[in-house]
């Protein structure tokens, strides 16, 4: 598998942006890849697994991981690979839904986090959902935001579906400029470069290019059966799982209903509208999130 690594200088002098990125190799199907992480607060603190999206990478939790760190929490950011530091393969073909969630699981497992808080957004709940459904010992609680853990079974929308479109067929694929797309805030031109940073060319821009893809649409989809089996795994979860989706997000909106109405780990449980808030939630109200985690394991 060929794969790149984006040159170290690029992430210099990036605003709010003072963490540290360590290493792990992990394996999915054979494939053994670096991911890089941030891993910030206590040692002895409850663990959260702050699960990006696509296009971005860990640098999407910048107004999150020092409030949680300050409350205790140890805080695990990684980035995917594809994005941020961790590896970018080359090919399309060397992503598929089944090995971003195994390499997650690695790291998980690698790390031993027990007890721990998901935050997943984005494609952050596609993979992170499964990881909670078939570790669930390792989990204690969920926060959901902009997200959703399709099977094919049902349609995915017209916003995903002009999204997906878009992603395969736009000759020029600007990273910076959808993440700014997706916010409800104007990112400045700092922050728009640093969501850059991560791809200097074309070649680094595989992994990106292929997520929306990969989204199952159809009910054979290859990853089809697997959500479907978290799903059985969801559906009887009665741990807190809270839902905080941006009311001004076209793509997932309606979702947190659907959580809501499935997991019995919802019921009770203090779910946020985000008003201002769009598909990118961690940038329009990252402290909010932040106090949402923070308000769940003090609930524990």
């Amino acid at each position: 598998m060929e794969r790149l690594r984006t040159p170290d200088d690029r992430f210099a002098g990036l605003p709010d942006w003072p963490y540290d990125s360590h290493d792990a190799q992990v394996a999915a199907d054979g494939t053994r890849v670096r991911m890089a992480y941030v891993d910030e607060g206590p040692r002895d603190g409850r663990p959260v697994l702050l699960l990006h999206g696509e296009p971005s990478w860990s640098y999407l939790y910048r107004f999150m991981i020092g409030p949680l760190a300050a409350g205790g929490l140890r805080v695990i950011a990684p980035d995917l690979i594809g994005f941020g530091r961790s590896d970018k393969p080359v090919a399309r073909e060397d992503y598929t839904y089944a090995r971003h969630v195994g390499w997650v699981t690695d790291l998980v497992t690698q790390l031993d986090l027990r007890d721990a808080l998901l935050f997943g957004q984005d494609w952050g709940g596609l993979i992170g959902l499964r990881l909670v459904a078939e570790q669930p010992d390792r989990f204690a609680g969920v926060v959901a935001s902009n997200t959703f853990l399709p099977t094919g079974d049902q349609p995915l929308g017209d916003a995903f579906h002009q999204w997906r479109t878009f992603s395969q067929t736009a000759p020029e694929f600007h990273i910076g400029q959808i993440v700014n797309a997706g916010t409800h805030r104007d990112l400045t031109p700092a922050e728009i470069a640093a969501y850059d940073a991560p791809f200097p060319d074309d070649r680094h821009k595989a992994g990106a290019r292929q997520f929306p893809a990969l989204v199952p649409a159809t009910p054979d989809d290859p990853a089809a059966a697997a959500n479907r089996a978290a799903w059985q795994v969801l559906e009887a979860w009665d741990k807190p799982f809270v839902c905080a989706f941006g009311a001004l997000d076209p793509i997932t909106r309606g979702a947190d209903r659907v959580l809501q109405e499935r997991i019995p780990g919802t019921a009770g449980q203090p779910h946020v509208t985000l008003e201002q808030a769009a598909h990118f939630s961690q940038e329009d109200a990252g402290p909010q999130l932040a106090q949402v985690i923070l308000d769940l394991e003090a609930r524990l």
